[in-house]
């Protein structure tokens, strides 16, 4: 990936957190739902089990904070639904171009 500029570099390292607990606060929720649910306990447990292991691989959960990985990790929270392409406004042009590429290489 070729570099972005330093707005952009700072802007997504502020704007990451906010984005990671909200995704979160969503995730728990449906962990609150999961669990609620009018199933066996046991295939409740499992399934919440298999949901946090997966999950947490996330990018919406953990990022490894690198200025070459920048893109790749805004495409992947786009992927998993933790933004949305509209929350990157901010962003340069060639920031949302180089995560449309990479999304639809995904498709």
């Amino acid at each position: 990936m070729r570099n972005f500029s330093e707005k952009d570099w700072k802007l997504f390292r502020k704007k990451l957190p906010g984005w990671q607990e909200a995704y979160m606060e969503r995730l728990c929720k449906e962990y609150i739902d999961l669990l609620s649910s009018d199933t066996n306990a046991s295939d409740r447990f499992w399934e919440l089990e298999k949901r946090i292991k997966d999950d947490r691989k996330k990018t919406g959960v953990i990022a490894t904070m690198s200025r070459s990985k920048m893109i790749l990790n805004i495409a992947d929270l786009v992927y998993d639904g933790a933004i949305s392409m509209d929350e990157l406004e901010e962003f340069s042009d060639d920031v949302k171009t180089a995560v449309r590429m990479l999304l639809r290489m995904e498709q």
